[in-house]
């Protein structure tokens, strides 16, 4: 039985959204706490771009430590062989790719400006699948970006080509949030049984229904006798309205009338884990979560009227789809009223101490503690807001790891 698996863009697309950004311990952060609620895949960052190889690598390592098991770290590179060549260039180790290529005729036209034809689409996507197949890839994605607005027939060859050369999955990309859940469960349908294939989905919501559209195109992908792969970020951040959210695709997957019987995820998905993810995510990101945001907004289970307030006192199930506690949310949270010491870029050897003691760090003597230090605080000159608990104790876990990650090689040097 064709499943659903989840495979997260917040590393990729979430990073590249306007006036947004995280640091590469960050997002290292976020593939650990990705792991750790059962994401499959994380689209993890881009293997062509300079800045990232140290940060590409060393989350590789992780992976190879049994760090980052057993979750996939798959770059997100453009279909062109250049690209494919660059990749392995600057991260020898990848194994997973996503190779990406407009398909509309709108994006051939007006964004390759008649310098493209629909034949050139399908030869550079091909050639850039083969070049990955001789580095000896894991798995190849290959995305149709602006797939809604598409021809079907076409979306149909440029796939089947695609897996005739060794893809493993095709990206259908809304790139425009332009699709309703009737017309893309019905497109995924026909993808699924024409290009018998795996279908990724991958969704805005510049129309608010990157949630509805997600869940959709799965359901007419499992229905198509193929796996599902659903893209998301995590709060939804992404370009422009941004992507389908993590935590709300999993809830409607589970929760919604009749979905959760029928349709099943491939792996387990740990849900407790979604308040942690999101409310680093939020930290890190320095965006609050909307107040009204599904399982994790401020209000998702507040209630203010008598005939609610009544209702929920009485029996929960009478105004609550699902508890808070299966969201990982009910700990009270801790904060310092009066003497607080933070880790910064300027700290010292006895406050960092003393932030390391309260998390029960010791160190093996001075020297030690000191080479942590340096590292906190590379770490948060690139964050430029202090270090949470977590972030602490993987620098003082895996100062190797941390050392490359904060380590950045400019590729003009100075006179």
């Amino acid at each position: 039985m064709a499943k659903i698996y989840l495979l997260d863009v917040t590393n990729r697309d979430g990073v590249q959204t306007a006036r947004l950004g995280l640091s590469k311990l960050a997002k290292t952060m976020i593939n650990i706490y990705l792991n750790e609620m059962g994401v499959y895949q994380s689209e993890f960052g881009f293997p062509t771009t300079r800045h990232e190889s140290n940060y590409l690598r060393a989350n590789l390592k992780l992976q190879e430590m049994g760090v980052l098991q057993p979750i996939r770290l798959e770059g997100w590179i453009r279909a062109q062989v250049e690209d494919v060549e660059k990749a392995f260039e600057l991260v020898p180790e990848i194994k997973d790719l996503n190779l990406s290529i407009s398909t509309s005729d709108q994006m051939i036209q007006g964004k390759f400006q008649g310098r493209k034809s629909r034949e050139d689409i399908l030869t550079m996507a091909v050639e850039a699948i083969d070049a990955a197949k001789r580095h000896g890839v894991q798995s190849i994605g290959i995305n149709a970006e602006d797939a809604s607005r598409t021809d079907i027939d076409f979306l149909i060859r440029f796939g089947s080509l695609a897996r005739e050369h060794g893809a493993d999955r095709f990206r259908y990309c809304d790139t425009l949030g332009y699709d309703n859940p009737f017309t893309i469960y019905d497109t995924c349908k026909k993808l699924a049984q024409e290009v018998a294939m795996p279908i990724e989905i991958h969704c805005h919501n510049d129309l608010g229904m990157a949630v509805s559209n997600s869940v959709a195109g799965a359901m007419g992908s499992l229905d198509g006798g193929q796996d599902a792969y659903i893209n998301t970020t995590i709060n939804g951040i992404g370009e422009r309205a941004g992507n389908a959210d993590l935590v709300a695709v999993v809830l409607a997957l589970r929760k919604a009338k009749g979905i959760g019987r029928k349709y099943k995820f491939g792996m387990p998905i740990h849900l407790t884990k979604a308040w942690k993810i999101c409310k680093y995510a939020s930290y890190a990101f320095s965006v609050p979560i909307p107040i009204n945001q599904p399982g994790v907004g401020a209000n998702a289970f507040a209630h203010a009227s008598g005939i609610h307030a009544d209702g929920v006192l009485k029996d929960p199930h009478n105004y609550e789809l699902y508890d808070f506690k299966e969201l990982g949310r009910g700990e009270p949270e801790l904060v310092e009223t009066g003497r607080e010491i933070a880790s910064g870029e300027y700290s010292g050897i006895s406050g960092f101490s003393h932030i390391m003691g309260k998390m029960e760090i010791e160190f093996e003597d001075r020297e030690d503690a000191e080479e942590i230090l340096e590292l906190a605080r590379y770490a948060n000159v690139l964050a430029q807001k202090p270090l949470v608990a977590d972030e602490l104790c993987f620098i003082a876990q895996y100062p190797a790891i941390a050392r490359q990650l904060l380590t950045m090689t400019p590729l003009n040097k100075p006179a």
